[in-house]
Order: C-alpha cells, then sequence, then structure tokens
C-alpha cells in the first residue's frame, strides 16, 4: 500500500484561483458583491485531505493572494452523541447508522444556515466543532462555547471557504441505481463469501435506500461549490490501513480512541458508500459543468 505525499498543491492552487477569478467576475460583472466562494474537497480517510487544506489555507491567505480562508471539516457537522444515539435506536436494524459516519449522520440544517451565513458575511459567525475522541471514539460535539468565530467586527470577513471531508461532493443515486448496485454486489458476495472484500453486499437494500434518501440533503451544501477537488485513491481498500494510522496516532496524542478492531468496524459502516458514489466523483458531479472540479 502506497504512503500519501501530498504534491498537488501546485496544480490545486492555479485551478482554485481561476475559479475564484471567474465567480467574482460573474457578480461584479452586474454590479453586486461576489459572495463567499465555496471550495468542496474529498477523499477516503487518511488520503492527505487534511494536509492539502492546510497547505492551501495557507497559500490562499497569504500575500500575494491575501485571500481570508477558513476551512471547515463535514466532521463537525455530525450530530451530537444524543441524537446519533436516537437515530441509532429509532432504525435499529439498519448497521449504517448506530454510529457517526454515513450520510443522516450529520446535520444538515446546521450546516446550511453556516453556508448561509457565511455566503452573507453575516459578522461573529461561529464554526461548529466534534471531538472525535470523546467516549472511548465514539465522539460528540464539542460545547457552543467552543466553537471558533469568524468575520469578527473590525477584521475581514471570509473569503473563500475549503470544506472538506470524506463524503463531500457525494450526489445521491436513483432508487433503480441504487437497487442495480446493491444486487450487483449481493451476488459478488454470495458467490465469492469469504473472499468478498466489499460490504454493500452484506446489506439489506432498505438500509442502504435509507442512507441514500437522506443524502439528497446534502445537495443544498455541495450545490455550493464554485469548486470541487477530489483525491481519488487506486484502490479503495487503502482505507482501512490510512483509518488505523490515524486512530494510532490520535491515541498516542490524546490518550484515547478507538481499538484496532473497533477501527476496522467503523470502516466497514463506511465503505458501503465508497462502493456507491465513488462512481460520480470519478466521472464528476457537477455534470455537463466539467471545468469545475479538479
Amino acid at each position: 500500500m502506497p504512503e500519501i505525499i501530498d504534491d498537488k498543491s501546485e496544480h490545486c492552487v492555479p485551478f482554485i484561483l481561476g475559479r475564484i477569478k471567474q465567480h467574482r467576475r460573474q457578480y461584479e460583472d452586474k454590479g453586486e458583491r461576489p459572495p463567499t466562494f465555496f471550495l468542496g474537497l474529498n477523499g477516503v480517510q487518511g488520503a492527505g485531505k487534511t494536509t492539502l487544506v492546510t497547505t492551501l489555507s495557507k497559500t490562499l491567505s497569504s500575500p500575494p493572494h491575501s485571500l481570508p480562508t477558513v476551512v471547515l471539516s463535514i466532521d463537525d457537522l455530525y450530530l451530537p452523541r444524543s441524537e446519533q444515539e436516537a437515530l441509532a435506536r429509532s432504525h435499529s436494524t439498519n448497521p449504517l447508522v448506530q454510529h457517526r459516519g454515513q450520510p443522516s449522520t450529520h446535520d444538515i440544517k446546521l450546516g446550511v444556515q453556516l453556508f448561509e451565513a457565511l455566503a452573507k458575511s453575516e459578522t461573529n459567525i461561529t464554526l461548529p466543532s466534534y471531538d472525535k475522541s470523546a467516549f472511548s471514539g465514539s465522539g460528540d460535539r464539542r460545547p457552543e462555547s467552543e466553537w471558533e468565530t469568524v468575520n469578527a467586527e473590525g477584521k475581514p470577513p471570509v473569503e473563500v471557504v475549503v470544506f472538506e471531508g470524506w463524503c463531500v461532493g457525494f450526489r445521491p443515486l436513483s432508487d433503480a441505481e441504487v437497487e442495480r448496485k446493491w444486487r450487483a454486489a449481493k451476488a459478488e458476495y454470495e458467490r465469492k463469501s469469504d473472499k468478498y472484500l466489499g460490504q454493500l453486499g452484506k446489506l439489506h437494500l432498505e438500509s442502504v435506500m435509507f442512507v441514500n434518501g437522506k443524502l439528497r440533503e446534502y445537495d443544498a451544501l455541495t450545490d455550493r461549490f464554485g469548486a470541487f477537488m477530489h483525491i481519488d485513491a487506486e484502490d479503495t481498500q487503502y482505507v482501512y490501513a490510512w483509518r488505523l494510522e490515524q486512530e494510532a496516532a490520535l491515541r498516542a496524542a490524546k490518550g484515547t480512541g478507538m481499538t484496532e478492531e473497533q477501527v476496522v468496524k467503523f470502516v466497514n459502516g463506511y465503505y458501503p458508500a465508497y462502493e456507491l458514489y465513488t462512481d460520480t466523483l470519478r466521472s464528476g458531479i457537477f455534470g455537463d459543468e466539467k471545468g469545475k472540479q479538479l
């Protein structure tokens, strides 16, 4: 399994600057103030998203560009622990929602409100924050008193938002397409049995349909993107080893976190989404607007 080395920023920055320039011109030509620019960034867990967004944020916010930039993670929109537990109880037969991760376990209403406030450059916006290490790795939302504030009075407002995460940009499929992919995966699982590497074929169709239905709400965030970048993986199976490395680092840093067995079980809950939605990521999430994705 190859190690991720971040060598993409030199290609990403010109792409983003070009999209920002086009975004601004679109509004300035009409005599309007350009709203905040939203950039979506997707990559499987452990693929180097954090490293890349840190580089992008520093580059965009520093001279000669000097664009006030903030990085948001979709992880910080996870439901509070109490609401996640309630979701799990109300769908007790669906293994996909028994812990955070899949679409339906994020607070999309909060995300839409946050995006709207940032787009309008409202003042004193607080950014939600999630502590993955809480409750032995189960996680919980941090108190609002610990959330970061941006657009404070007297300071330049945020002009660029980098929104990153493992499922950022996922587009829902039609019910017919979900069923087609599920049936193909189920047939492969029945044929290979213990040699089957996926997870989709092990699930009930109703569980998969529920998550896909909830993903339709995420379009309210995705449709705001002025640009999108996808860090691909030669083999999505790499996510298991990369996630194990991340959790080991978290345990070393904070003294708490998931065991290796818990990590594998945790990633198993994510993996069906990679099987369902990676094809669309690779072909482009904007349809015919190919120039908006890198």
